[in-house]
């Protein structure tokens, strides 16, 4: 370690990106178009800041679960050790090594920060939570369940589950987990900070696919970053198993028509307005020229930049569409 190069450079969109913060701006805008094409009023602050703060939180102690960086965790040091295969000269892995101390100090605000406004909200918003129905508890823990379970060594030294090692069904894992949190827990969180209950309706059922296929195919596109790596871990993932260029024209490609060619339907049985159609098919029409574009290798921060970039072009679409045709 200590004979890597790691250059002295620092800037505003490493930070942004790197830091995960990027995430946390995504967490929340899809999570207000979420409310806006479900109808539903916008959360409390206290729940925006609690979404927020955990994507950080969480994204930020997977990586740093994943490289040789020291954690300190109640006063004490402890250095986490990455497998022999990592790369050190990753640009993100330099970041994290040149801001320790940053990191440390954010991650212990985020802690705190999620911890407040979980109790925040169960003490002085969620008065029935005891009271909840199955099916909603079953959504409200299924999905943190998944998060920590992608990660499980992370998280849970003592067990050997790791979601992220099962291949090809990883992406559709982060697909889930995500589309969790931004379609169903903002109506449902709203619904218990008035004391009712929430219900899980075809419509509801309709965006949370919809948001999960397509975040699941931002997922497989980001494993194109990974290929070489995960194919030196004997880790499946659609892009080892079958290559680039088949990743890109049969599975890529055929979702992303797929997914557009749905919701063409959707819009047309529930009376969509043109301006209103033609707003919400952009980030399709994105989709397919960024997956055409993926056969020709990328910086990370491209990466970063472009395919997560993509999550917040769809929110923004979105909300457009809703306040201005809905």
């Amino acid at each position: 370690m200590s004979n890597i190069n790691i250059e002295r450079k620092n800037g505003l969109g490493e930070f942004i990106f790197f830091g995960n913060y990027f995430y946390a701006l995504c967490v929340l805008s899809l999570s207000i178009e979420s409310s806006l094409q479900q109808s539903i009023p916008l959360n409390s602050i206290t729940f925006y800041v609690l979404v927020c703060s955990a994507t950080v939180l969480y994204y930020t102690y997977a990586y740093m679960h994943e490289i040789s960086i020291k954690i300190i965790f109640w006063g004490r040091k402890i250095r986490l050790t990455a497998p022999a295969t990592y790369n050190f000269y990753n640009q993100r892995t330099q970041w994290y090594h040149r801001n320790e101390r940053l990191i440390n100090t954010t991650q212990l605000l985020f802690l705190l920060i999620t911890i407040f406004c979980s109790l925040y909200l169960i003490l002085r918003k969620f008065h029935q939570i005891f009271s909840l129905q199955l099916s909603e508890w079953i959504i409200l823990l299924s999905v943190p369940g998944v998060a920590l379970l992608y990660y499980g060594n992370a998280f849970f030294p003592i067990f050997k589950i790791n979601l992220r090692k099962s291949g090809w069904t990883k992406a559709f894992f982060i697909g889930f987990v995500w589309a969790g949190v931004v379609t169903l827990y903002p109506p449902m969180f709203y619904q218990w900070e008035h004391n009712l209950h929430y219900d899980f309706t075809l419509l509801v059922f309709w965006y949370f696919v919809k948001n999960w296929m397509y975040i699941s195919v931002l997922a497989i596109m980001f494993d194109i970053k990974d290929y070489a790596d995960d194919a030196n871990k004997d880790l499946k993932t659609f892009v080892v198993r079958v290559g680039l260029r088949k990743t890109i024209f049969r599975i890529l490609l055929p979702l992303t028509v797929l997914g557009l060619v749905s919701f063409s339907v959707f819009a047309h049985q529930t009376n969509f307005s043109f301006p209103r159609y033609l707003i919400n098919i952009i980030p399709f029409l994105l989709l397919l020229a960024v997956a055409y574009s993926m056969h020709r290798r990328k910086s990370i921060l491209y990466y970063l930049v472009v395919i997560d970039g993509l999550m917040l072009v769809k929110s923004l679409c979105g909300i457009v569409a809703a306040v201005l045709f809905s």
